[in-house]
């Protein structure tokens, strides 16, 4: 499909869909501060499917899969925004198409008076980033290619997780694989948002290597990181595998000089920890049904598991053995706006699969509160209890203070089972105490979209190559004004995407055509003013 078309087809089809949802739904339901009103349904698991918005929003593509790069490495096939051509093959829809690489997390940055968006990509051959050019017009010259080789040349992994780190001037980048591939790379961007020292990635090894996704940083210049592992099968369903992390830099300005790796620890009602040997031996231990009770707070602790500057070493092995506390495949998290960053909350993705019955097999949203971001100790309670229509967890992004949009990666299997694909939803969070101990209520799921399935993913879905993912899934939702100062550290501002322009909100419709858009709510749409 050509540029126009594709534009067309996108907009036309979002605007379509949503004018038609208001139409059959004249009950509006304002929730918080987004005028959101539930869209009543998932789209089935069939042919081609429309995504479907609420009402109040519209969505416009930034960037899709079959975009060139303007400064293309041909030699690795590194030569589109959603494409490895090494093999020579074509972009989409038969049998030996390219292999797709999948533009992940959403980074947006005003650097040099441009706006940008930066993203890894989480599959194929070798990682690489990217940077869309928002301000530029023409689609043909909107890519461009800002890192595919580390500090020695070579290729690095695929990356799953990106943030923008302004103490450091760096993007890091995180690769959801087991040690010793996994782990966060730095790179460098200068005041106009381009690479530095050629884009070299460099394997940041004080940070660990692991199946490493989420990661973002607090107002001291601590990192934080979300892994990603599935837990070995267990009857009735997989054991908790992976864990949070913090990293307290030596220096916040050079991540290089090290540091100390710290994992969650949570302790049990008795002020034992819960630890990997136990709950591994037994997933149905009655610690993780508490643990996704609404109301129900627990203590946390900060263990460290590595100290100083080393080859990398296994992240997810020094945890286990520093009795942290593993979960069911947290993925991302993020500071709450107007906490001081004081409050992380995380998504748990669980065992996307109707047939679990272990406790806690369709995961949730939880929430770290502490008394700083530095601090060693603080309190961990469940924000949202996923459940199988809810679940699958996975991207994560404050709206406002108090609305939190959660997006589902469910995957091929859930979809089948449920005859649903993926959804994104706003959670509106209420007032509580420090500890959370109130909050006997969940917030209440307000889907504000419905995922669609393009046709290249319905493609893939009914016997394309296997190196190619089926079904759309939803990914990369962020909400920022660009800021790339310390002030702007997601989390640090309150966001306003509904009454200022310069509050932008994006997601990523990964896998088929792999587009990125952008989302305005309630007709308030970027008019370039920083």
């Amino acid at each position: 499909m050509n540029t126009s078309a594709i534009l067309k087809t996108g907009l036309v089809g979002t605007l379509a869909a949503a004018a038609a949802f208001a139409l059959s739904n004249s009950s509006a339901v304002a929730h918080g501060g987004l005028p959101v009103v539930n869209v009543p349904n998932a789209n089935p698991r069939f042919g081609v499917q429309n995504n479907v918005l609420t009402p109040s929003a519209t969505q416009t593509s930034v960037a899709w899969g079959n975009l060139p790069l303007t400064n293309r490495d041909t030699t690795n096939g590194v030569t589109h925004y959603g494409y490895n051509t090494l093999d020579g093959a074509p972009l989409t829809q038969t049998k030996n198409e390219a292999h797709k690489t999948e533009p992940d997390k959403n980074v947006y940055l005003v650097l040099g008076g441009k706006h940008y968006l930066f993203q890894g990509h989480e599959i194929g051959p070798r990682g690489y980033v990217t940077r869309i050019n928002l301000d530029e017009t023409d689609p043909l010259k909107r890519v461009t290619l800002i890192s595919d080789i580390d500090t020695a040349g070579n290729a690095y992994p695929t990356i799953d997780g990106i943030t923008w780190n302004p103490f450091t001037k760096q993007l890091l980048l995180t690769a959801e694989s087991s040690s010793p591939k996994g782990g966060v790379f730095g790179v460098g961007l200068d005041a106009n948002g381009d690479p530095v020292d050629g884009g070299r990635a460099t394997r940041l090894t004080a940070l660990g290597s692991g199946g490493y996704e989420g990661i973002q940083n607090d107002a001291d210049g601590n990192v934080w990181i979300v892994e990603d592992i599935g837990g070995a099968a267990a009857s009735g369903g997989k054991v908790p595998n992976s864990f949070v992390y913090r990293f307290v830099p030596t220096d916040k300005t050079d991540l290089t000089k090290g540091g100390r790796l710290q994992a969650l620890q949570i302790k049990r009602a008795d002020g034992s920890p819960a630890t990997t040997s136990q709950l591994q031996s037994n997933p149905s231990d009655a610690f993780i049904t508490q643990l996704h009770t609404y109301g129900m707070s627990f203590a946390t602790s900060w263990v460290t598991i590595h100290s100083g500057t080393t080859e990398a070493f296994d992240a997810t092995a020094a945890a286990k053995a520093a009795n942290a506390t593993p979960l069911k495949r947290p993925e991302n998290g993020v500071f709450r706006p107007g906490t001081g960053f004081r409050e992380f909350y995380f998504t748990e993705t669980g065992d996307t699969s109707t047939s679990s019955t272990l406790p806690g097999a369709y995961g949730g949203v939880f929430r770290v509160s502490q008394k700083s971001a530095s601090s060693d100790s603080g309190r961990i309670s469940i924000a949202a209890v996923g459940d199988q229509q809810h679940t699958g967890f996975d991207n994560i992004a404050f709206a406002t203070a108090d609305d939190l949009l959660v997006v589902e990666d469910a995957g091929d299997g859930l979809h089948t089972q449920r005859d649903a694909l993926d959804s994104g939803y706003v959670f509106h969070l209420g007032e509580r105490s420090d500890d959370g101990s109130e909050n006997t209520r969940g917030p209440r799921p307000v889907r504000f979209l419905a995922e669609g399935r393009d046709a290249s993913a319905t493609f893939d879905a009914m016997g394309g190559p296997a190196y190619n993912d089926g079904d759309n899934e939803i990914t990369g939702i962020h909400v920022s004004d660009g800021d790339p100062t310390v002030a702007g550290l997601l989390g640090a501002k309150i966001p306003r995407p509904t009454t200022s322009p310069v509050w932008r909100t994006f997601w990523t419709q990964q896998h088929g055509d792999n587009t990125t858009w952008e989302i305005s709510w309630n007709g308030t749409g970027h008019d370039g003013r920083d």
